[in-house]
């Protein structure tokens, strides 16, 4: 089965399969955000497990 791309671009599936993601909310408007706001989104954010199983039904690895 073919990987999905658009998916595979947004998420990535770790060795123990948890599923990471980007934050939103980094591109634009930032000026009206806190220092502390603007920090905390530069981090991976993790997905509820069944999205995972989405994700991977998707064909992503």
């Amino acid at each position: 089965m073919k990987t999905r791309k658009a998916l595979a671009k947004r998420f990535k599936i770790t060795k123990s399969g948890k599923a990471l993601r980007r934050v939103g909310g980094q591109n634009h408007y930032r000026a009206k955000k806190s220092g502390n706001a603007i920090r905390h989104k530069r981090k991976t954010a993790g997905l509820p497990k069944f999205l995972v199983k989405k994700l991977k039904k998707a064909g992503l690895k």
